[in-house]
């Protein structure tokens, strides 16, 4: 490696952030890259030990599911264990197609186009959808796929504060009345679990002129009709522009995918460049997200289970005197506010038994660190209970000092 480049590195690592890493390393603490040694499910194996699993994003508990896993064992045996190509030139399968079909109607969309990961949505069709004399609005929370789907543009890149919709107001008002203006929000915030104020934010974009394009990464298999994501909770499939959709959670595969109407799907297939110049998706990540989609259509009772859990957790979270964050989901942030302590507490947990995220700076700022808790519909409320329990336990045992806070619960179940 070059000296400059590794002195550009060096300096880097000076940041509060990696010392606090440093010093997590240091004391054995380091909570990333840990290795699991089983299946995604409510209880794994970590250094040979049991361990609660309260940080997967299976939200519907189907990484595990044998119909899900059937599913991928035969597509290997039909189409073998990829594609050698991209979806462009000879990487498309009928399946593929079939998934595509299945998707826009899930959704309310005329089409749809899947992509070998999420990231990879937002990368290439964010991109490709404006142009340099056009403007792209993000809320200042959304994920790092959008800000650099954002960041390969040629348009303007513009942030409001997060669902702040007189800030975002006051942005729209300002922008040239001709231009494309590509509203892009996530429809459940991954960190913080609150949902996007779609329809302030539909009323704005109709008054001045924008498209809308939802992220619904969290959202799909846990809010809407079927769990078809955040427009179709609120009633307002028509109004939004474009869905987007992962599979790496509440689906239990790997990819994503962008629904709209006809033309722009078409426009993406021949201009989306991480759809063009990207591996397609492989064939058992396809057979396992529609066995997966099977599934949830079929077992609303999966969705409503969920639903139960989350409340449950939030009302026994709030009652351990723990700060939460303003969730409306089964994705529910704990305040720890300071980064060491957050690695610390990691650490105690697993020990004990709880694999928890942690959220540590510069993902969040420093004094708004947090433990990242995910719900499962497939964890018990005896498991529930006993996280919390833990978790309340290895606060008071490092000092971590936790505030009271109110919670309205969520009219999202």
């Amino acid at each position: 490696m070059g000296n400059i480049l590794r002195e550009k590195i060096l300096a880097r690592e000076k940041s509060a952030a990696h010392h606090a890493a440093e010093r997590a390393m240091a004391q054995g603490a380091y909570p990333y890259f840990r290795s699991i040694e089983s299946a995604q499910d409510t209880e794994v194996i970590i250094n040979g030990q049991k361990v609660l699993m309260f940080g997967s994003n299976a939200y519907l508990g189907l990484t595990n599911h044998p119909k899900v896993k059937e599913a991928a064992i035969r597509a290997i045996e039909q189409y073998g264990s990829g594609c050698a190509g991209s979806r462009f030139l000879n990487g498309t399968l009928d399946i593929h197609q079939e998934l595509e079909r299945r998707l826009a109607e899930y959704v309310g969309k005329d089409a749809a186009l899947v992509f070998s990961t999420g990231f990879q949505v937002n990368l290439g069709v964010i991109s490709s959808l404006t142009g340099r004399n056009d403007y792209i609005i993000l809320d200042e929370y959304n994920h790092a796929s959008i800000i650099d789907g954002s960041r390969l543009s040629f348009s303007r890149v513009i942030k409001y504060r997060h669902n702040d919709m007189l800030d975002l107001e006051s942005k729209l008002s300002r922008l040239p009345a001709d231009a494309i203006k590509l509203i892009v929000v996530d429809g459940v915030f991954s960190m913080e679990g609150d949902i996007v104020k779609l329809p302030e934010l539909v009323a704005l974009a109709e008054r001045y002129g924008g498209s809308i394009m939802v992220d619904d990464a969290h959202g799909l298999g846990v809010i809407g009709e079927q769990g078809a994501g955040t427009a179709s909770h609120f009633g307002l499939t028509d109004q939004v522009d474009l869905i987007m959709g992962t599979f790496s959670k509440s689906l239990a595969s790997l990819g994503g995918f962008i629904a709209s109407d006809f033309d722009t799907i078409q426009y993406l297939k021949h201009h989306a460049r991480s759809l063009i110049f990207s591996a397609s998706m492989s064939p058992a990540s396809v057979a396992s997200t529609l066995a997966a989609l099977d599934i949830i259509q079929s077992e609303p009772e999966r969705r409503e289970q969920l639903w139960r859990n989350t409340n449950y957790a939030i009302e026994l979270l709030t009652a351990a005197g723990l700060e939460l964050g303003p969730t409306e989901t089964p994705i529910i942030p704990v305040y720890v506010r300071d980064n060491y302590q957050t690695f610390m507490v990691t650490k105690l947990l697993q020990d004990n038994g709880i694999f928890v995220n942690p959220v540590v700076a510069p993902a969040v700022p420093a004094d708004s660190t947090l433990l990242r808790l995910s719900i499962m519909a497939t964890h018990t409320f005896d498991q529930i209970e006993e996280a919390v329990t833990k978790i309340a336990d290895a606060f008071k045992l490092l000092g971590i000092n936790s505030r009271n806070t109110s919670y309205e619960e969520s009219t999202a179940c």
